[in-house]
């Protein structure tokens, strides 16, 4: 067993990151950065490695793995890489879901110089196509089963290497006669993952993680959930996705704790295996809490090592939140908001005010800046809505072989995130909507967020989703797909609901009810587009 001397050194390391401290980076940029620091991911899992050799670093099922035989893992597979012809700066990418050797592979990667290029395995051909052909990957990691993924070689020539992990996992080892690499150094600003970004619209754009962003990202995390050795998080959002990769994986690695992953979310598998593995630890989708309530009696299991709800992606509704309050008191919940361009957090509701802010995404991480603008690129007033720009070092330097897109999107160092917000006068942030999603009904502007979160406290609902219809006179007017949580509700119940709750020109026009859940894209959000698109061709 590991020492109680050497957790208390990791936790010692944990509280040492010091007040930022500004510097230029990523050519003009003045940001603020934690001086202590360590140089790279690979560093930061080295010293995790050498710190807790035996401290369990991975359970996936059966599966249970310590920091030491990770480190080997790792190597093993870094050997292989490097025999078989890869090496700095590749473009390696891997179609994996939520299993030991994502990870494996990850720092694998890294530790050759090359760079990683997760892709949800619910990806098709054609996007996989496009990914492959986009960053010009010089290797494809698939599991077993997604063959039918997998473009002809012919389609993506310069793909050098194909490799199949099957259920025993893992690539073999290059040979007792090649030795395994030794860690690269790698540069701050370095391009570490490219992440592709999952937008409705248009192509998906690369976004360049580097070493640095990775880091800030992790020791946010750290910072403001106390994170340490003793935690354990379940994986249950896709690996692949900015909050598995970071919020999790790579948190747990910085911590010295263990990730639980587990392939699919399904509630009673998930209860029980939290129950478990006395998980502490969650990053997930408010849907994904909304279902524990409504399909398990939470009181079932023993959850009381769970400590740490965190959520993002959508508003979790505030009925959700007080439900979630009452059946687990010791659970605390935080809003976490960012994107891929932020590698995750820009800011985090702090652990035990949520009730108390359920409108709010929580305040500033530690070395993230934020400003409100309107549409001219003036600040506004506290308390004023407006764009919502975010300055730090986990913002991305851009998108891979977009100049044109990363001009468009990052300004004199700040990220346009395209979500409408404001911030009060205690540095709180509300983010209202995503521009294309508000709603102008009359010159009237409605946030669906603040009626789909009105709505979910109806007992009726199970999901909601708020979109805007065309009309020929009002210009837009609103439009609700519902998941009834039982019994299909009556509209005008719905709407004598919101009449008490809202001001009138917020009041539902239409409804449409739906029996299957609301379309989510791989990484869990409610895909608007698809519902706009749906609502179009059923116009008079």
């Amino acid at each position: 067993m590991q020492t109680k001397n050497g957790m208390d050194a990791v936790d010692a390391k944990s509280r040492a990151a010091g007040p930022p401290v500004r510097e230029t980076r990523f050519g003009d940029r003045r940001v603020l950065c934690f001086p202590d620091r360590p140089s790279d991911v690979l560093v930061m899992f080295a010293e995790t490695v050498r710190s807790l050799p035996d401290h369990e670093a991975l359970v996936a099922g059966e599966y249970r793995i310590s920091y030491r035989d990770l480190n080997r893992q790792v190597e093993q597979a870094a050997g292989r890489l490097l025999a078989d012809g890869l090496g700095v700066e590749d473009r390696v990418c891997l179609l994996l879901g939520n299993r030991p050797d994502f990870l494996v592979l990850l720092l694998a990667i890294l530790r050759i110089g090359a760079i990683a290029v997760p892709v949800n395995p619910r990806e098709q051909r054609d996007g996989l196509t496009f990914i492959l052909t986009d960053c010009q990957a010089a290797a494809l990691v698939s599991e077993a089963g997604l063959e039918d993924r997998i473009p002809d070689p012919a389609a993506v020539p310069w793909v050098r290497r194909f490799y199949c992990i099957t259920d025993a996992g893992g690539l073999e080892p290059a040979g007792a006669t090649h030795r395994a690499p030794t860690a690269r150094r790698c540069g701050e600003e370095d391009t570490a993952i490219l992440l592709y970004t999952s937008g409705t619209t248009g192509r998906p754009k690369g976004a360049m993680l580097t070493h640095l962003n990775l880091v800030h990202s992790v020791m946010h995390y750290q910072q403001v959930f106390g994170l340490g050795p003793h935690d354990r998080s379940m994986l249950v959002v896709p690996a692949s996705h900015v909050t598995g990769l970071v919020a999790i994986l790579l948190a747990m690695v910085r911590c010295g704790g263990c990730s639980v992953m587990m392939r699919d979310f399904e509630v009673h598998g998930f209860l029980a295996r939290a129950a478990g593995e006395r998980i502490t630890h969650t990053v997930m989708v408010p849907a994904m809490y909304n279902l524990c309530l409504l399909r398990a009696d939470l009181g079932e299991h023993d959850l009381s090592a769970w400590r740490i709800g965190a959520y993002g992606g959508a508003p979790m509704p505030e009925a959700t939140i007080a439900a979630l309050s009452r059946a687990l008191p010791g659970l605390q919940l935080a809003n976490a908001y960012g994107a891929t361009e932020t590698t995750s957090p820009a800011t985090v509701m702090p652990p035990g005010r949520t009730r108390e802010r359920p409108d709010s995404v929580g305040l500033a991480v530690a070395c993230a800046e934020l400003r409100i603008v309107d549409e001219t690129g003036a600040e506004v007033a506290a308390g004023e809505a407006g764009e919502v720009l975010i300055k730090g070092p986990m913002v991305v330097p851009g998108y891979w072989n977009r100049p044109e897109e990363t001009d468009a999107n990052f300004r004199d160092g700040w990220w346009c995130s395209g979500d409408i917000g404001a911030l009060d006068g205690d540095g709180f942030l509300a983010v209202f909507d995503r521009r294309k999603d508000m709603i102008n009904r009359g010159g009237y502007k409605i946030y669906s967020a603040e009626l789909e979160n009105t709505l979910a406290h109806h007992t009726a609902i199970g999901e909601v989703a708020a979109v805007a219809r065309p009309d020929p006179v009002l210009g837009e007017r609103i439009h609700c797909f519902v998941v009834p949580a039982d019994t299909q509700p009556d509209p005008e119940d719905l709407r004598d609901f919101c009449r008490s709750r809202l001001a009138d020109y917020k009041v539902p026009d239409s409804f449409t009810f739906l029996v299957e859940p609301l379309p989510r894209n791989a990484n869990g959000k409610v895909m608007k587009l698809v519902l706009k698109e749906w609502l179009e061709r059923r116009q008079p």
